[in-house]
């Protein structure tokens, strides 16, 4: 990564962690990846989705009791895609290959692409955090204004209001439409030339598609019939982007971090990606263990790779050295005041120009 900072002593900060983070390793003789915790762990997650969709398929529980299964299963398979597929995209799963390509192509089962979902986040949004036009991740135009460089409309000052709407709809629109988008226009992100999808992918794209309708759709509409089939999809695919969708907006899209207005990385880029991104509630076990660590965002952001079990750990190291180097740590104590941090600035970029 090209380094475009006037202030050139920032360039020695990443080399500096980085050399505490490999001794950690090297001195605890620990693997990177997330091996047997991470196993036991993703187990667990797997067979509860399993067993929460048995439960709605063939059992047909009371209204009320499958209302709760419903939005329990959106959860979960949000759970998920943190825990599993997100680690075998990042290849921090397991030490195999193999073992993080079946992680990663979980995201396939719950509907989305993995291909895609790689170039998306891991190259755009991995390197380009919040800067407006390649980090697509706050490209929801002309929907809602997440950044100062984005064009302001009279609906955006009712964003902080219909974000719930929005969020929630992310996931069926992903699914059955973003990434068709993508397959046939051949483009991942806007910004992109068009390059050709491999034979491999294409069909794994329409095997895991038609799957996905099947399993999630036709099955449970033959086994408790059409309406509630419906219902049921649109609770689960509801809850499932809206927690997905709030999780990765609180770290990244709140008061605190940065939206550098250049198109260009200004900074080194281990010093841009700790000014666009907050962590949050880094002391709450049970967030840790839902989110797959996604709330310690910043270690996420400077070591991908590595898997959430170490990031409590290396978050001493990272804080260590943003003090040597007088860099600002953002992070906000619990998940709430995020969330209303996330709110404000909705509001903010809803009214100002």
């Amino acid at each position: 990564m090209q380094n475009n900072t006037t202030d050139k002593t920032q360039s020695f900060f990443f080399n500096t962690l980085k050399a505490k983070v490999d001794s950690y390793f090297q001195t605890n003789r620990l693997e990177r990846t997330g091996e047997n915790k991470l196993y036991l762990k993703s187990g667990i997650q797997v067979l509860s989705g399993v067993f929460i969709y048995c439960i709605l398929i063939f059992v047909n529980p009371p209204v009320w009791i499958s209302i709760i299964l419903a939005m329990l299963l959106g959860m979960n398979l949000a759970i998920l895609g943190f825990n599993v597929m997100h680690e075998g995209g990042h290849q921090s799963f397991s030490k195999h290959n193999w073992l993080n390509s079946i992680a990663a192509y979980f995201l396939n089962v719950l509907g989305g692409n993995t291909h895609f979902w790689k170039v998306k986040h891991n190259i755009n949004h991995h390197t380009f955090t919040n800067i407006a036009g390649i980090d697509s991740d706050i490209d929801v135009k002309p929907f809602m204004r997440l950044h100062p460089n984005q064009p302001r409309h009279t609906a955006h000052r009712y964003q902080h209001i219909y974000w719930f709407v929005l969020y929630g709809i992310s996931y069926m629109a992903w699914v059955f439409y973003d990434d068709f988008v993508k397959y046939f226009s051949r483009k991942i992100v806007a910004n992109m030339a068009p390059k050709s999808l491999p034979l491999k992918e294409q069909v794994v794209f329409w095997t895991t598609k038609i799957l996905y309708v099947f399993i999630y759709l036709v099955l449970p509409m033959i086994m408790i019939g059409w309406l509630k089939a419906l219902i049921g999809f649109v609770i689960v695919t509801f809850v499932c982007g809206l927690f997905i969708s709030i999780v990765f907006q609180l770290a990244h899209v709140v008061e605190i971090t940065d939206f550098p207005t250049e198109s260009k990385i200004e900074k080194e880029w281990a010093v841009h990606q700790i000014g666009t991104t907050s962590n949050f509630g880094t002391s709450s076990k049970l967030l840790f263990w839902l989110l797959g660590g996604l709330n310690f965002q910043v270690e996420h952001h400077l070591f991908p790779r590595v898997s959430h079990i170490h990031y409590p750990q290396i978050s001493k190291l990272v804080k260590e050295t943003c003090q040597e180097f007088n860099i600002a740590y953002h992070e906000y104590t619990s998940m709430a005041k995020a969330f209303v941090s996330h709110l404000i600035y909705l509001r903010k970029m809803g009214l100002s120009n």
